[in-house]
């Protein structure tokens, strides 16, 4: 494939579909993550520890010196998976939740967060034997600065001790998800890097809530990029008098996103309500007589309900070829991934590169301070 060059160590090093061979185009963003995590190196936590992909990226993690990853698992299982794919496990940390020393002051802390939804202490202490719990409360801890799961469970397991247990930003009341999408075509987004929201934990929306995905979102995508945010607010209309209410959400939605940005003082461009061409192509945008600074230059898409955000970060994914890591979560105060359990090595090496980033400062991470 000319231009594109596989990722060191993540090429299949066993067989079947689940580490299948991933080519990725010479693009900026994983490299330059990579880059700056090395100069900042963290601790990522991973509850599918015995998983041949969860392997394979920490792996990757050791090698290039960004930091040590926590596998979570029966180790047992964990070394014989490794030995199978000939994998060295020296630099990464093991830990069995159910055999942790750390389990009971994890299920006492548990136990007091949940004291309203009454969780007793006897719950707690099974709860915590749960790898996605644990790891949550290591996270919860400082034990971890960044968690990545989802490989092995469904989004629901994944989610659910992350949103019961990590609070909320201070601006953001609701917590989502965002995908990040990377073309080689270098005009499209931020040198070729869009974010998409939310693509896998908010149905639908409300205005307020699509306010709170845009901000949280576009926060991300200025750590990660230390580019201005251009949100748009997606509809099947632009800039209308139309009175449906699904194209009046995502316009009382914009209004509500500038408020947030601007009493956060966050420096960020939010327009809407917008539909996608207009908001990627500046052509497209002129034609349709849209000047603003997002018109034809977003690099952050807002969707308006969970229907379209993942039909078209999944379509995207499948038609134009380009690398897709998430799903990322946000409007949480500490940084965590879902990935799908369809994901490969490269993919979880990815979404854990970007979740490590949020964990460094921004001025340490762009070289501002």
């Amino acid at each position: 494939m000319a231009g594109c060059i596989a990722v060191a160590g993540l090429t299949a090093a066993a067989s079947g579909p689940m580490l299948r061979r991933r080519w990725i185009s010479a693009m900026p963003l994983v490299p330059l993550l990579v880059d700056r995590i090395q100069r900042h190196p963290k601790r990522v936590v991973f509850p599918e520890g015995a998983d041949p992909r969860v392997l394979q990226a920490a792996r990757q993690w050791v090698t290039r010196r960004m930091g040590a990853p926590v596998l979570l698992g029966e180790r047992a299982l964990i070394k014989e998976t490794a030995a199978r794919l000939d994998l060295n496990l020296q630099g990464m940390r093991l830990i069995d939740p159910a055999r942790s020393e750390d389990a009971p002051r994890f299920a006492a802390r548990l136990a007091e967060l949940r004291r309203t939804k009454g969780l007793s202490l006897a719950e707690a202490r099974e709860a915590v034997r749960d790898a996605n719990t644990y790891a949550t409360l290591m996270l919860a801890e400082g034990q971890a600065d960044a968690l990545v799961s989802g490989a092995t469970v469904s989004a629901s397991s994944a989610l659910r001790p992350l949103f019961q247990v990590i609070p909320r930003l201070e601006h953001v009341q609701t917590a989502s998800s965002l995908m990040i999408l990377e073309f080689e075509e270098k005009a499209v987004g931020t040198d070729g890097v869009l974010f998409l929201a939310d693509c896998g934990v908010i149905p639908e929306p409300t205005a307020e809530q699509l306010a709170d995905i845009a901000v949280s979102t576009a926060m991300i995508a200025r750590h990660l990029t230390d580019a201005t945010p251009r949100v748009a607010m997606l509809s099947w209309s632009s800039k209308s008098d139309h009175p449906h209410p699904a194209v009046a959400k995502v316009r009382l939605a914009t209004e509500l996103a500038r408020a947030k940005a601007r009493a956060a003082a966050l420096p960020m461009e939010i327009d809407g309500e917008m539909q996608a061409d207009a908001a990627l192509d500046a052509v497209v945008a002129s034609t349709k007589r849209l000047s603003d600074p997002v018109a034809g230059r977003a690099n952050v898409l807002i969707f308006p309900d969970l229907n379209a955000g993942n039909i078209a970060f999944k379509l995207v994914q499948a038609l134009a070829g380009g690398n897709a890591y998430g799903q990322i979560l946000t409007g949480l105060s500490r940084p965590a991934a879902e990935i799908s359990r369809g994901a490969s090595a490269h993919d979880v090496f990815g979404a854990a590169a970007v979740v490590a980033c949020q964990a460094i400062d921004r001025r340490l991470l762009h070289g501002n301070a």
